[in-house]
């Protein structure tokens, strides 16, 4: 219910004017808790590479990847997020290297439990990391993306990862039907505590250009784009549906991405949905900031710590995010 609040009988401003009384009434806050961490991790047990359109981000040998899963557990970060850097010889049409139990992923997947038991571990399923072409899916003669037989490749790539021990599959491809079919393979295997984090509202981005650098899918992807699967950025309402389905089909969590321009849509799925839901700072969002602030034309800490909150804000109960060691280790400093 609305009240009226008059001058002089109320001051906003009294309960602004000491930090503790902004501390007691603040009704958002940002933990470490609240970060999934996303990682580029190379075949190769030493060495990292810098991602030149991503500043401070690097893909990450074994030796790297083990020392950063190390300092996530210090920090608090809860979840570790891979992304393959997979070697051009091993890309196919049909990304079959994506379900190879002996494959990066499923590898790295193994020691990290191993020896970080407690740690979190979420695993990409997608395609556009193993393809010659850089989509998420299998083509037909005409170049359209397949949806059915897409979803049986990404399935089969689930359940390696699953089997493997990962602890969240997460599903980026956006075929219609994805997460019934991994579910119901998961159940039938008795994987029943694979969690399932959606990419349920996923966006046809122009944010995503420095990860598919990262990756290395840009060249494969070329001038071509994935509008065909992806929503279309002027949509809202279509991301309810896409949530919904996600959800009837066995999702245990849903995603919106990009971020922080799709602010709106977190809010509209956690009203509607009420179930956890995350957001994904993607990297174009990442590196504006780093940009700007290296230029000196923002202050990066005030700057990055301001736009994870806005997500908590807007409904997410998480956010992945480049800055997460960054923002963890300034949270612990107060």
């Amino acid at each position: 219910m609305m009240f009226s609040q008059h001058f002089p009988q109320h001051r906003p401003r009294r309960l602004r004017k000491d930090e503790f009384s902004r501390r007691l009434v603040r009704e958002h806050v940002l933990t470490a808790a609240d970060l999934i961490y996303p990682v580029f991790i190379l075949d190769q047990d030493e060495g990292t590479q810098a991602v030149g359109s991503m500043p401070g981000v690097e893909r990450l040998g074994r030796s790297a990847l083990y020392r950063t899963a190390e300092r996530c557990l210090a920090l608090g970060v809860p979840v570790l997020a891979l992304f393959p850097v997979i070697d051009g010889a091993r890309k196919t049409p049909d990304g079959a290297e994506a379900a190879n139990p002996e494959g990066l992923v499923p590898q790295t997947v193994r020691e990290l439990k191993k020896r970080f038991p407690e740690l979190g571990v979420m695993t990409d399923v997608a395609l556009d990391p193993y393809t010659t072409h850089g989509q998420d899916g299998l083509l037909d003669d005409t170049g359209y993306i397949l949806n059915d037989e897409t979803v049986a490749v990404l399935t089969r790539q689930a359940l390696t990862q699953a089997e493997a021990g990962v602890d969240i599959v997460a599903p980026s491809d956006m075929m219609d039907g994805r997460i019934g079919a991994i579910r119901q393979a998961l159940e039938s295997q008795n994987l029943i505590y694979t969690r399932i984090m959606a990419y349920s509202a996923k966006y046809a981005s122009a944010f995503y250009g420095p990860f598919r650098d990262a990756v290395g899918s840009a060249a494969n992807l070329g001038k071509s784009n994935k509008k065909v699967y992806q929503m279309d950025p002027a949509n809202t309402d279509e991301a309810l549906r896409e949530v919904a389905m996600d959800i009837a089909e066995g999702a245990d969590m849903v995603m919106v991405k990009p971020g922080m321009p799709y602010l709106d849509i977190v809010r509209r799925v956690k009203d509607e949905f009420k179930v956890p839901t995350f957001a994904y700072q993607v990297s174009g969002e990442y590196a504006m900031i780093k940009a700007a602030a290296q230029n000196g034309w923002l202050d990066h800490d005030a700057c990055m710590m301001e736009a994870l909150l806005a997500f908590k804000r807007a409904g997410a109960d998480g956010i992945l995010t480049y800055f997460a060691l960054d923002a963890a280790e300034k949270l612990r400093q107060g």
